[in-house]
């Protein structure tokens, strides 16, 4: 007999939930445009002025340096912990895998103006240059805002790879433990660290409630006094902010594709 071939196809109660869920994003977004493309003396469409605005703002560069060096160091601080300590997990300590993933559900739990207050109170009597800079004191608060998303990423992929295994092979080839982690372990668990940093990357850029309570001049809070002060320049902003997320969003999907067409992941057997 021969093979029949199973044709594939889409339901239309599929291709409609698809087309609302489209709706959903992308009229909003529609509408946003159309209002950034207003002019502010007018009020008729259309003109870039709005865009060549936000961009000529020197607040505008210096709140979104601020922010994308914040995401980065919170992205090495992070995965400084975690990776280290979610292997060691896997490898050594299982057990405490469901006290750790507690533990992570903790900032979903506690509201950031909860959160906010507590962490001034507790690094309160720092050193100026922790408590008084964005650079410590907010670094140190998106951490923990990052770590549920760190935890959770990072976990699927060393729950993906043999850890066992894969560790014992290299040091029975004579490599030490940091061998182990940043040349074997490590690229296995590439597309999750990627994940994991560009989540977090999102998150800092878009971060308002912390940066706000605690004095900080970044992104988020430019754009919200655009928002209070501007009109149509307003939606601009805030569609160039999509699309700093976006590019995040995308670099980490053509950066995880392109490992998975050149190298192969290598796990043993479970």
């Amino acid at each position: 007999m021969g093979e029949v071939k199973a044709r594939r196809f889409i339901s239309p109660s599929a291709v409609v939930w698809l087309l609302l869920a489209a709706a959903y994003f992308i009229i909003p977004l529609f509408a946003t445009l159309l209002i950034s493309l207003k002019s502010n003396q007018t009020g008729n469409c259309c003109t870039a002025h709005n865009y060549g605005w936000v961009l000529h703002n020197g607040d505008f560069w210096h709140t979104l340096r601020i922010s994308f060096m914040l995401a980065l160091e919170t992205i090495v601080i992070s995965l400084a912990i975690f990776v280290p300590t979610i292997y060691l997990v896997h490898l050594k300590l299982p057990k405490l895998r469901p006290v750790i993933a507690f533990l992570a559900l903790i900032p979903f739990i506690v509201p950031p103006i909860v959160m906010v207050v507590g962490l001034l109170r507790t690094f309160k009597g720092t050193p100026a240059w922790f408590y008084q800079q964005p650079w410590g004191f907010l670094a140190a608060a998106y951490v923990i805002l990052a770590f549920p998303y760190m935890f959770f990423s990072l976990d699927a992929g060393f729950r993906s790879i043999d850890v066992h295994t894969l560790t014992e092979a290299s040091q029975s080839l004579g490599a030490s433990w940091t061998t182990t982690l940043f040349r074997v372990i490590l690229p296995n668990i590439r597309s999750a660290a990627l994940a994991a940093s560009f989540l977090t990357l999102a998150i800092v850029m878009g971060e308002f409630t912390i940066a706000n309570l605690s004095a900080f001049h970044t992104f988020p809070i430019f754009i919200q006094y655009v928002n209070e002060s501007q009109g149509f320049p307003a939606g601009a902003v805030t569609l160039m902010s999509f699309g700093i997320t976006w590019a995040a969003m995308l670099s980490l999907l053509l950066v995880g594709r392109k490992r998975g067409q050149s190298s192969r992941i290598i796990a043993g057997a479970r």
